[in-house]
């Protein structure tokens, strides 16, 4: 028997190939795996936020997040080599070339995912709507994350399709 979307229970409409879940192997093949392979960790995460507030230098990074120097230097190894932040070399008078950690164009565009889920913690974690409002530097309102189509309509997730990009997709082949 195949559930269909109702107003009871909304989900994505799959259409053609991947409406026979049952016949698609996801694990592998879903950009949303493979991002999560890239930064789905507590740790990594977080290492992006501090990133997108500023944070430059390792042992920033490694203090502002709470983690050890072993994992901090692992992360930010596997965040450069995902392409989402980049090592500029920097050097204090007297002292040894060192590297600050950088956002990258990949990096920066991961912000938009990082202020959903900051977004939904406010609303269904936080006790109190979270310790941080973001505001727009411009008008001063707070800021929000959206679904939005190319046209500029909301969208629900009831009113999403997800088809199939190129052939083969959605087969077990």
């Amino acid at each position: 028997m195949e559930r269909t979307a109702d107003q009871s229970n909304p989900v994505v409409q799959l259409q053609g190939g991947l409406a026979r879940r049952d016949r698609w192997p996801a694990p592998g093949r879903c950009s949303l795996d493979r991002a999560i392979g890239v930064v789905g960790t507590r740790s990594a995460l977080l290492l992006m936020r501090e990133a997108f507030y500023g944070t430059t230098r390792f042992d920033d990074f490694a203090r502002r997040v709470g983690i050890t120097e072993a994992v901090a230097s692992a992360r930010l190894k596997e965040l450069v080599a995902a392409g989402l932040l980049t090592r500029v070399p920097y050097r204090e008078p007297g002292q040894r070339t060192r590297f600050e950690y950088v956002l990258t164009d990949a990096g920066r565009d991961l912000f938009p995912v990082a202020l959903a889920m900051m977004q939904w913690g406010d609303k269904y974690v936080a006790e109190d709507g979270g310790p941080i409002e973001l505001t727009h530097a411009g008008c001063g309102q707070p800021i929000a994350v959206e679904v939005r189509c190319a046209a500029g309509h909301q969208v629900g997730i009831s009113e999403v399709s997800a088809a199939a990009r190129r052939p083969g997709v959605g087969s077990s082949d």
